[in-house]
């Protein structure tokens, strides 16, 4: 039985792309810088690692730096996400939309800002494949029985994904009204089935509310708004944290043997969102300073001052997939290793499980109530 099971075609990575001034690492693909050494996720020993020369100058000891290997750029007209892959590869599918209307544009086209930090894959490719095929059994009684038949195994790719980090100092005028609890004492009567009456007491809360006002101020960071289209900031919150201490200055280097997409949501939109999400906890972080028991209308003017931006690439693989003409996709976060996608859903086997369900319950009521008038 053939499956409708279907994967997109991804370009090629080319494995010798690796620029003069470093490589990822041979065993679990990590970038290595060239004084490592040894990798700083597996450990191993990186063979042809170079030192500086003792006695001679900084610049002297320093590799150029490489040219990015990444030079051909391919736009998705459906998504408009743009990625930068090997100038080898001549036609391209999208991995976000699994569209095939892309078209190629020039590097000077392409141009874009570039990026500031990167961190590197510390899940290696094979570790990302088992994973996949770990997520894609779960509770696979409720999936599709021809889920199962494709093959996969050159279809899952590591990107460099495109993130913007914000910080800003955040100032606020606030107003609210703060209560106040205290509590009273008071009698009641209770009349039992018999008429019979009694008094009792009860200890009532009452709140008093005083109107208050003042300022807030705090110093926010760490929010990362994705700058990719074909990956919308609801998804890409789904395999979020990365864990930003790892943060290294970008070099190009980082991105041999890897695809890149270059950002296609502007700065000042990515702004506008983190912004949207800094007011949020500032919101709260007003309410937990608060004094009183409880509060309430409150209302908060933030002004964003001192803001300061960050480009940064994060490792993401992505394998996109049709089912019955349906796209699913499924993420993997390439440093910490969380998951999250979509998997088809068979409508019959669930179909089958619901209609069991309800025949064990008719049996057990069957059951007990010829019990009960034996």
């Amino acid at each position: 039985m053939s499956s409708d099971l279907q994967f997109l075609d991804a370009p090629p990575v080319d494995a010798e792309m690796a620029a003069p001034a470093g490589k990822p690492c041979a065993a679990c693909g990590t970038p290595v810088e060239p004084l490592d050494k040894y990798c700083p996720a597996c450990g191993s020993e990186v063979p042809g690692s170079k030192f500086p020369v003792q006695g001679l100058p900084a610049a002297l000891n320093r590799e150029p730096e490489s040219q990015n290997p990444l030079s051909k750029h391919f736009q998705c007209e459906n998504c408009g996400a743009e990625v930068a892959t090997d100038p080898s590869q001549r036609s391209y599918v999208c991995p976000f939309c699994d569209s095939t209307y892309v078209v190629e544009v020039s590097a000077a086209q392409a141009g874009r800002q570039r990026p500031e930090f990167v961190i590197g894959f510390t899940i290696a490719p094979d570790q990302a494949l088992a994973t996949f095929r770990r997520w894609l059994r779960e509770n696979r009684w409720y999936r599709p029985g021809d889920l199962h038949t494709a093959s996969i195994a050159d279809k899952l790719k590591g990107v460099y994904l495109p993130f913007w980090s914000f910080s800003m100092l955040a100032q606020s005028e606030w107003q609210s009204q703060i209560g106040e609890h205290w509590y009273r004492t008071e009698t009641y009567t209770v009349t039992d089935a018999k008429g019979n009456t009694s008094i009792r007491t009860r200890r009532v809360q009452e709140t008093e509310w005083w109107p208050l006002a003042g300022r807030h101020h705090r110093y926010y960071s760490g929010y990362l708004v994705s700058g990719s289209r074909g990956l919308p900031q609801d998804q890409a919150l789904r395999i979020q944290p990365f864990q930003l201490p790892a943060l290294k200055r970008y070099e190009p280097y980082f991105l041999a043997g890897w695809l890149a997409e270059e950002y296609s949501i502007a700065r000042d939109a990515a702004l506008a969102l983190c912004q949207q999400e800094f007011q949020r906890q500032e919101q709260r972080n007003i309410a937990a300073f608060l004094p009183g028991d409880t509060h309430r209308n409150l209302a908060a003017e933030t002004a964003f001052s001192e803001v300061n931006s960050d480009l940064c690439l994060l490792p993401v693989y992505i394998l996109s997939y049709r089912y019955r003409d349906k796209l699913y996709r499924f993420l993997l976060n390439g440093q910490t290793g969380k998951v999250a996608g979509d998997k088809p859903i068979s409508a019959q086997r669930i179909g089958i499980a619901v209609a069991v369900a309800i025949g064990v319950v008719l049996i057990i009521a069957i059951v007990l109530y010829l019990l009960s008038n034996s």
